[in-house]
């Protein structure tokens, strides 16, 4: 917060995304910047789509098992309806929510927040996800972390899915997904092709 030439207090919001392939600290670095803001003593809440419940059911929690309280929410909507008095919030696994997202994101840097969101950027098809694209083409700042190739060990392009299932949406971890880079990516599906 700063004051402006007319002495009045103004709060400068902004949109942060996080995105990248399964694997990549997505929401390592969300809680990282979260616990930050906490410590400098703002007002920040974090929320999750209600559906993620693999580690928890009331905290954003990464694979390697860092951990921060949420609110888990149905419709993205309700993220306006519970930021009152808010400073910085924080949005985790942002492919789940729906479209809605985007307006609600920019809703929230005009009133002055400073919102991070985390997300998948594609699907296991390689293909854009959700809100993410259009929260990146709206975003002051994007973030983008990679994971490393299980199979060559270049930077991974894709959470390649290992069980079978059209579902584009899967909650999962590492027994269901590997993150490949885009030439390994290539060849696991033309094997799958071949195998099919």
């Amino acid at each position: 917060m700063y004051n402006n030439m007319s002495g009045e207090a103004h709060r400068p919001g902004r949109i942060e995304v996080v995105c990248g392939s399964m694997f990549s600290g997505k929401t390592e670095e969300l809680i990282r910047r979260m616990k930050r803001a906490e410590f400098a003593r703002q007002k920040v809440e974090i929320y999750k789509p209600a559906i993620d419940t693999r580690y928890s059911e009331i905290d954003v929690v990464s694979h390697d098992r860092h951990s921060i309280p949420c609110t888990p929410v149905d419709t993205s909507s309700s993220i306006l309806l519970l930021s009152a008095d808010i400073e910085v919030v924080g949005i985790d696994e942002a492919q789940f929510f729906d479209q809605g997202l985007v307006a609600v994101c920019n809703e929230l840097a005009n009133r002055g927040v400073r919102v991070i969101v985390a997300g998948l950027d594609m699907d296991y098809k390689g293909v854009p996800f959700g809100p993410i694209p259009a929260l990146c083409a709206i975003a002051d700042e994007v973030t983008k972390v990679h994971a490393i190739c299980v199979r060559c060990g270049a930077l991974a392009y894709v959470s390649h899915r290992l069980v079978p299932g059209g579902k584009r949406v899967m909650l999962g971890e590492q027994s269901e997904y590997e993150p490949l880079c885009r030439e390994c990516y290539r060849k696991a599906v033309e094997e799958e092709a071949g195998q099919g």
